[in-house]
């Protein structure tokens, strides 16, 4: 019995050891990563534009002053005309300046992306990527222009 005794307390000492050995193995679980949201640049029929991740055009409203989205005030505003968010310092394509990249944060705690500035944002209805049909839109009180590398309006 003792020889059983024996025999099993070291089956069970090398499986505690090799769960120990594989548990300080083990990479320490990742935190989740941070979504960057990302700017780009591209041609359209009203010039070069800039554009989300995913090549949806991005508008700037009139009625913003600069680092201040007033869109999040007005009913049914951030429904048609969505803040463009990221959860990490947004990144800039090929010919977007880094530099006018930046954000501001909106009630709640989320980031919006501003470009020179200016809060940008999508066009929720907006079917066709780099579509520019909606440039220059009137609604909620002021125009929704598209924004150029220098971070002009474009109409």
């Amino acid at each position: 019995m003792s020889r059983m005794h024996v025999l099993l307390t070291a089956l069970l000492m090398g499986a505690a050891g090799a769960a120990a050995t594989a548990n300080a193995q083990a990479p320490p679980a990742a935190a989740p990563a941070a979504k960057a949201a990302r700017v780009q640049l591209r041609p359209t029929s009203l010039g070069k534009i800039l554009v989300s991740a995913s090549g949806f055009t991005l508008y700037r409203f009139t009625r913003d002053p600069r680092n201040k989205d007033t869109c999040v005030m007005v009913s049914e505003c951030a429904q048609t005309w969505p803040p463009l968010t990221t959860s990490a310092r947004p990144i800039g394509g090929a010919g977007v300046k880094s530099s006018l990249l930046s954000t501001i944060t909106l009630p709640g705690g989320r980031k919006q992306v501003t470009y020179a500035g200016h809060p940008l944002y999508l066009y929720a209805p907006a079917s066709e990527r780099a579509e520019t049909s909606y440039a220059g839109a009137r609604s909620f009180g002021g125009t929704w222009d598209a924004v150029n590398a220098a971070g002009k309006l474009v109409k």
